[in-house]
């Protein structure tokens, strides 16, 4: 499931970033097919590292050499809300393939949690808010009440509430 900054870009205001994040549900069986696909020189990719972050439920990167583009893959954890916003993951067309992307709520709340975790990020409140903005119409503002509560993120989500200016 794509997510973070793509994601909220797509669904928001679009921003510049040095990776994308994925959410995947990695199985150990899959890592030959995935050192295959992205094979070495042209891809840096740490099978011990792939194998801690299965083990863990972290995450692992994925490295173009020649281009320095990276891939943040995150494992999926037993996290409720982790569970939640990967079943609710939509399917769009993302530059002509079809990949799921994690729904505005989500990237709403994953966002704002991302900001509380990281000590108040103003870039990740500016995402959540950008989201909010773009999507305030079609967006399920019960679901978002559920997650605000259960995450304890109601200073952020009442914050971006007050400076909300919607489309």
């Amino acid at each position: 499931m794509l997510t973070g900054s793509f994601a909220s870009s797509m669904q928001g205001e679009p921003r510049l970033s040095h990776d994308i994040d994925l959410v995947v549900d990695f199985k150990p069986r899959a890592l030959p097919e995935l050192l295959r696909v992205f094979p070495s020189p042209e891809f840096y990719l740490d099978e011990q590292s792939i194998r801690e972050a299965i083990r863990t439920r972290t995450m692992f990167s994925l490295l173009q050499v020649s281009e320095g583009d990276k891939v943040d893959f995150w494992m999926l954890t037993v996290d409720p809300f982790d569970i939640a916003r990967f079943t609710r993951r939509q399917h769009e067309d993302v530059l002509g393939m079809k990949v799921f992307v994690s729904s505005p709520e989500d990237t709403i709340l994953a966002k704002l949690r991302w900001a509380k975790l990281s000590g108040g990020s103003e870039k990740q409140f500016y995402d959540a808010l950008r989201v909010y903005e773009v999507q305030f119409g079609a967006l399920d503002v019960q679901y978002l009440s559920k997650w605000v509560v259960t995450l304890a993120l109601q200073d952020y989500w009442e914050r971006l509430l007050r400076e909300a200016s919607p489309f």
